[in-house]
């Protein structure tokens, strides 16, 4: 007996250093422009804290996890205001964090990434859609979240191509980023077999709608704007710009749907995704912040998820085994959309389905049934293997 708790003793001394050891530290920082990208309707307003949220509550969820194996994850919040050196910011938060979740433009992720190179430091884009941050753009220390435009065109052409709306009447606005979408669209358009009968372009001259007569003159602007069109099946309006795709559901000429920027909009999360447990996750996020669940928000949810998984199965706060891993073959991640999301590793954009809504309801998933592919539905949405540009550097 004397010789068991002799023995129990010396077990617990040699133990006692393992379980009182400091929790492996893993910071994530979280770099983004400050202020909030105005909208046409006034209940669409982002949060200020818009992206932020859902980071915030992928590193508890991390924590949660962390306990188990001896990990604490923390987040560094860097917003830079308009005159603000984003490479030299993000240089001065890769000195304290080995990986960045990135909500900057589209040029602003290049230069933190380029300034970046030589650091170590991975960044996640959580915000930027740009195709070619993905193709003649990539970077090798970037990877994307977001969906790109061309994902979104595709999943969006899917469905109307399934309802067979296939007639396009196509309005595009006269801002550079409803030309990108505009690209993308057409693109969607012939690779499903949709046909655009015509296309037209709204040209934004400024004022204000916001004004006593602002209904009435929208009410008269629109139809006009809209009659005399060929037979057409659905409006497809790309105004990534905001400045009057809002204002076409229930006001064109023609009895049609309106898809793209306004009325059957594709997205990567909404706040009335309730399928494959998401409404676990959208609880738990009203609960913290007394609001919806952003695009921006599960983003930068899942970006952050995807550090602590791969942390978790490498069993390392390492940046550099962590980022191996999620480049690797066995990683995927779970987003409560209905599949594991995994990497494409010829550009590192994030596989995911993309939800097709109204504004209140979810209305479809894509990839739709029926669009094949040999290797993943998944990479139906966007440029496939075959077609990229990137050269990873």
């Amino acid at each position: 007996m004397i010789r068991w708790l002799v023995a129990a003793i010396g077990l617990s001394i040699a133990a006692t250093p393992v379980l009182a050891a400091d929790p492996i530290e893993i910071g994530v920082g979280y770099l983004g422009r400050a202020g909030v990208k105005p909208k046409l309707s006034l209940v669409e307003l982002p949060a200020e804290n818009d992206g932020l949220a859902g980071a915030r509550l992928a590193i508890e969820d991390n924590n949660t996890t962390g306990k188990f194996l001896n990990q604490h994850f923390t987040l560094e919040e860097v917003r830079l205001k308009d005159n603000e050196d984003v490479a030299k910011a993000a240089a001065a938060l890769a000195e304290r964090t080995g990986f960045i979740i990135a909500d900057l433009p589209a040029g602003d992720l290049l230069k933190a990434a380029d300034a970046l190179r030589d650091h170590g430091t991975l960044l996640l884009n959580a915000g930027a859609i740009d195709d070619r941050l993905r193709e003649q753009d990539c970077r090798a220390n970037v990877i994307h979240v977001a969906p790109t435009r061309s994902m979104l065109a595709d999943a969006l052409a899917q469905y109307l191509v399934w309802k067979q709306w296939k007639r396009w009447l196509f309005v595009v606005g006269s801002h550079d980023q409803d030309r990108l979408y505009a690209d993308a669209l057409r693109r969607a358009a012939t690779r499903f077999g949709a046909k655009i009968v015509q296309e037209r372009t709204f040209e934004d001259t400024g004022g204000a709608r916001r004004t006593d007569s602002g209904v009435t003159l929208i009410q008269r602007q629109m139809p006009v704007f809209t009659q005399q069109a060929p037979a057409y099946d659905v409006l497809v309006a790309a105004d990534e710009s905001e400045v009057f795709a809002s204002y076409l559901p229930y006001r064109t000429w023609d009895p049609r749907p309106v898809a793209g920027s306004a009325g059957l909009v594709p997205t990567s999360w909404h706040a009335a995704q309730d399928q494959w447990g998401a409404i676990q996750i959208q609880n738990r996020f009203a609960k913290l912040n007394s609001r919806h669940m952003t695009a921006l928000d599960m983003q930068a949810w899942t970006a952050a998820r995807m550090i602590g998984e791969a942390a978790s199965r490498t069993k390392s706060g390492d940046s550099k085994a962590v980022s191996d891993f999620l480049k690797g073959p066995n990683f995927s991640i779970a987003a409560f959309k209905g599949r594991r999301l995994t990497l494409r590793d010829w550009n590192w954009q994030l596989r995911q389905p993309i939800l097709l809504v109204d504004g209140r309801m979810v209305v479809s998933v894509s990839p739709q049934e029926g669009f094949l592919h040999q290797v993943s539905e998944l990479d139906t949405l966007g440029a496939d293997r075959p077609e990229t540009k990137c050269k990873l550097r």
